[in-house]
């Protein structure tokens, strides 16, 4: 067996890392990383729009509709005795079941769903419009007025020659 002097092993060990590097940056440049990486920063200011949208709109017209009940305070204590605020029980160390802010946490996760789902309905709709262009196929022959297709050069009908393609010859 050959003995490998530390030279060598540094020499193999800049190989690898180099090699490393290499593999590394080829999966991070590729397109499907960067865009997984613009959508997860994308996601996450549209998860910061959604919790305004939710705490400063959705929560106060809820509280208004409950008689002035702030859905983040409600909780149930499950050990510690009866607190009149949530942050007295945690304040006493009292265990808690923070049932408002799952209900927050719910009313998030629908407003985000219910707005992807008309961003894709729209989104959809818009590529459906542009891919609707229908490519001509066919035409009709001005001797029968049959639909014939649109390469041909004689009526399979009425076995008229059709004068436009008789000029291009």
């Amino acid at each position: 067996m050959k003995k490998i002097n530390n030279k060598e092993i540094k020499e193999i060990s800049k190989e690898k890392v180099k090699l490393a590097f290499e593999d590394y940056k080829a999966f991070a440049l590729k397109g499907n990383v960067l865009d997984l990486a613009i959508g997860v920063v994308l996601g996450s200011a549209f998860t910061n729009i959604v919790n305004t949208i939710v705490s400063s709109t959705i929560t106060p017209i809820i509280s208004l509709l409950t008689s002035n009940v702030d859905l983040s305070t409600l909780f149930i204590t499950l050990k510690g005795g009866h607190f009149d605020t949530l942050e007295a029980a945690k304040a006493a160390g009292a265990i808690t079941l923070n049932y408002g802010s799952l209900i927050n946490a719910i009313l998030n996760f629908l407003i985000v769903s219910i707005i992807l789902f008309i961003l894709v309905k729209t989104l959809a709709k818009a590529n459906k419009k542009k891919n609707t262009q229908v490519k001509i196929t066919t035409k009709t022959c001005p001797y029968c007025m049959s639909t014939i297709n649109i390469n041909a050069t004689r009526c399979p009908n009425c076995t008229s020659v059709l004068e436009e393609n008789k000029k291009d010859e």
